[in-house]
């Protein structure tokens, strides 16, 4: 099948991509004391001279005492900034595009077992899962620091010259606990019976990141249904309930919805065979990112555990595209193992993709 599809140029507000594809956001941990190391800009830069259409970073955290899990994660503010600058300058000198994607962990724990929190944990009702206690909920104060410590991040990005920015509000960080009724079980205005009411704090963060960047840059925000260990949780349990969630989203000044599933193939509801990316499309309007086993055989999160992967078709993907199901393509981990994956897919060099092993998430190639 042509890959023409995701060779098209796609225009968000004023930018123009080169071409469909994007560089998903993959952790990779090595930001010692949350300051991107020497390699990280050349790591970047290598994705753009490959051709990604637009890089979005690994998760980068927002100034709140507890915002990461992982000592080696980056931070988005402080020293950290002058090193994003780097990353900045080196993709845009071969013609790239970046945005970073702006994160704060919540309660989710576990990454590094020696990591301590650098102060109180910040979690809509203090739960660690269904019914298990263990933090205190965030009061009024809490929120109200959280939500401009993400507008400061977005201000630092469009100071630093970043393209676009995207918020992570997926895989059971701290947006998404308060989107999932599982973990926040607040009575008063951030919480409440339905996913829209859930969807307060959501749009209150979208407000603040959309003030720091202005009205012309681009507002990316990552979704999930799935959640780390809950893989079949659904914030939305059908197309109304959808709407529900993602409307006030959207008109509090989202751009494009980045619509993670763990296989870009599978249908959101019964009934229908349009994925996540695609009912999401379909109930706001708005341009959506398809993601999820992109490219290989297998999905991300056997890898964690030792899986390796092999190259797969894109016929089912291109056929969707075409149709206009969604409009970008994210791409994880065949990008990890390929800087020049986007090249070799353009050029039909099917024969020189390379597989994804292990070692790939351990280095930064």
């Amino acid at each position: 099948m042509s890959v023409d599809a995701l060779f098209r140029p796609f225009t968000i507000k004023g930018l123009t991509l080169p071409n469909r594809i994007v560089m998903a956001p993959m952790t990779r941990s090595f930001s010692p004391n949350g300051i991107p190391s020497e390699g990280v800009p050349g790591y970047y830069r290598r994705r753009a001279e490959g051709g990604v259409g637009l890089i979005v970073t690994e998760g980068t955290v927002v100034e709140r005492p507890a915002a990461r899990n992982d000592a080696a994660v980056p931070v988005f503010h402080g020293e950290a900034l002058p090193e994003w600058q780097k990353v900045v300058d080196e993709v845009h000198a071969v013609g790239g595009l970046i945005a970073p994607q702006i994160w704060h962990v919540g309660s989710a724990r576990g990454q590094g077992a020696e990591w301590e929190p650098l102060g109180k944990v910040d979690s809509p009702s203090g739960l660690a899962g269904l019914g298990r206690q263990k933090y205190e909920a965030m009061t009024e104060e809490d929120i109200a620091d959280t939500i401009a410590a993400f507008g400061r991040s977005a201000r630092a990005a469009k100071e630093i010259g970043f393209d676009a920015v995207e918020i992570h509000g997926a895989h059971s960080y701290l947006i998404d606990q308060f989107f999932w009724n599982v973990l926040n079980v607040r009575t008063d205005q951030w919480g409440g019976a339905t996913i829209g009411e859930r969807s307060r704090f959501g749009a209150e963060v979208v407000r603040a990141v959309r003030e720091g960047i202005g009205e012309e840059m681009p507002l990316i925000l990552r979704l999930s249904q799935w959640k780390s260990g809950a893989y079949d949780a659904k914030n939305a349990h059908d197309p109304a309930e959808l709407e529900q969630w993602l409307s006030p989203l959207a008109e509090a000044g989202v751009d494009v919805f980045h619509c993670s599933q763990r296989r870009f193939w599978e249908p959101e509801f019964e009934g229908s065979d349009l994925n996540f990316a695609g009912w999401t499309k379909k109930v706001t309007g708005l341009p959506t990112i398809t993601v999820g086993s992109v490219g290989l055989d297998g999905e991300f999160i056997a890898a964690f555990g030792g899986a390796g992967s092999k190259p797969a078709s894109l016929d089912g993907l291109i056929e969707r595209l075409e149709r206009e199901e969604f409009d970008l393509v994210a791409v994880g981990r065949a990008l990890l193992a390929d800087p020049y994956w986007v090249q070799k897919i353009r050029d039909g060099r099917h024969d020189e993709l390379m597989d994804f092993q292990r070692q790939a998430m351990l280095t930064l190639s």
